[in-house]
């Protein structure tokens, strides 16, 4: 039904998540079909970049473009798109067939709209790398799609996204400082676990967290430490950080860093280094953990613990980029 996309609500909470994917996998599963908008083209410093995408299917909408200045019209396109399958451009800026539409901040923007089958072997591809962790890259010309590892991008593609796994988040501690990381850490996104050796039953009653009562090596040895996994060792307590850091350091985690006093960094490290840890593991621990903001309570941690995160997130993807350019 061309009604069948919703009108957007007036708080857009829709655009709280970066990651569509979750939408994507939920009309699959009700059998549905949805359309995908990508942003192709940015002119003039837009609010998001190339890439971004946007979900609309049948009662639900996902990610967002421009904070609100182009999104209800971009959904009333997504309306006719499910209805008659055809995909389409849209212009919003100069040389925009809509004059009235502009982005405040004086941006010219182009989005595809495609209709995708709940059945489509790219959306398959898609979500199933997305539940193993493998990077891929996405690829259509609004009729024709690709969904592989590498760089699949096919003469006439205009749509292009790469994909990479949920960022991991994983605080190994119990105290206020531990449970605001975990808090800021699953509202950023990340798929977040908190350890505490010997904890309470019961489990942090923080919304998006799981929890684990092992010992660090087993608890981060059963969660698995990719290149997407982030961990923050905040325990105060030196045996439990002591087997924290030998479990995580070693791995193939893209971060690790540690709770702590400066002054008391170099013994810790010696420590580490006695007990064998690699001195080329020991030299990739960020400590004291975090960006230096000033703040010492539990949330200005998680603060500038997050900001660290992001900041290596993105520097690695801008040198990924780089790189393949």
């Amino acid at each position: 039904m061309i009604d069948s996309v919703p009108d957007l609500p007036e708080w857009p909470m829709f655009g709280l998540a970066e990651d569509v994917r979750p939408a994507m996998a939920a009309a699959r599963a009700a059998g549905q079909a949805f359309v995908l908008g990508t942003l192709v083209a940015v002119g003039g410093g837009g609010p998001r970049p190339e890439g971004t995408q946007m979900v609309f299917a049948p009662g639900l909408v996902a990610g967002y473009f421009s904070g609100g200045c182009v999104e209800g019209d971009v959904a009333g396109h997504a309306r006719a798109c499910l209805a008659d399958g055809r995909p389409r451009t849209l212009v919003y800026g100069e040389g925009s067939p809509w004059p009235d539409i502009r982005l405040l901040c004086g941006a010219r923007i182009e989005i595809v709209l495609e209709r995708i089958a709940a059945d489509d072997p790219a959306l398959d591809a898609l979500l199933d790398a997305w539940t193993a962790r493998r990077p891929v890259v996405y690829a259509s010309d609004g009729t024709r799609r690709i969904c592989a590892p590498g760089a699949p991008v096919f003469a006439g593609a205009v749509a292009v996204r790469a994909y990479e796994p949920t960022p991991r988040l994983v605080i190994v501690g119990g105290d206020p400082t531990a449970l605001a990381i975990a808090e800021l850490g699953a509202r950023s996104g990340f798929e977040t676990t908190l350890v505490r050796p010997k904890g309470p039953s019961a489990p942090p009653p923080v919304t998006g967290v799981a929890y684990r009562r092992d010992e660090p090596g087993e608890a981060l040895a059963a969660i698995g430490l990719d290149p997407w996994t982030y961990v923050a060792v905040a325990t105060h307590d030196l045996d439990t950080d002591r087997a924290a850091l030998k479990a995580a350091l070693p791995s193939e985690a893209g971060y690790v860093g540690l709770l702590g006093a400066r002054r008391r960094l170099a013994g810790r490290l010696a420590e580490l280094e006695l007990d064998g840890t690699p001195a080329a593991a020991i030299a990739r621990l960020r400590a004291p953990i975090g960006l230096d903001i000033g703040g010492k309570a539990p949330f200005e941690v998680a603060v500038s613990v997050i900001g660290e995160i992001t900041a290596l997130r993105h520097a690695g993807a801008l040198t990924a980029t780089a790189q393949a350019s």
